[in-house]
């Protein structure tokens, strides 16, 4: 795993989220409008919360759209995470070049999802997968 620099903001956001949920985050990105959290493996329940009481209440405060990961130390679990409700068929890792390169399957259907607007969503977690398991390259099949 890389070295995992976070940013005031990012610091500020994960206290104001422990603080308001009870669950541990592990890592934070802020893009423009919205804040991706990474959540201990176990703890999506408590982040959730009732309801999901906990992560409305927090998205609020903030007044922004907030993604949930939950952390997984398998890469392949980790990537299935980071495309949330969007269908993986699989997930195979291979060294390209001395560099890790992630092949994702997902359905024609689903791929539009997966691609998001202006490439948002496949970007967000190309970086999120690099962070925690030096994949430097995620292609989606």
């Amino acid at each position: 795993m890389s070295d995992i620099k976070l940013s005031t903001d990012a610091i500020r956001y994960i206290a104001l989220f422990e603080s308001m949920t009870g669950a541990p985050i592990k890592d934070c990105l802020i893009d423009d409008d919205r804040i991706i959290c990474v959540v201990n493996n176990g703890d999506m329940g408590a982040a959730i919360g009732k309801h999901g009481d906990n992560i409305n209440r927090f998205k609020k405060a903030v007044d922004k759209h907030v993604d949930l990961i939950e952390y997984s130390d398998d890469p392949v679990t980790f990537i299935k995470n980071a495309f949330g409700t969007i269908p993986t068929e699989s997930v195979e890792i291979s060294d390209k070049n001395d560099k890790k390169v992630a092949y994702v399957e997902v359905s024609s259907m689903n791929k539009g999802l997966a691609i998001g607007k202006s490439g948002r969503n496949i970007d967000k977690i190309k970086r999120i997968v690099n962070r925690h398991h030096d994949i430097e390259d995620l292609i989606l099949q």
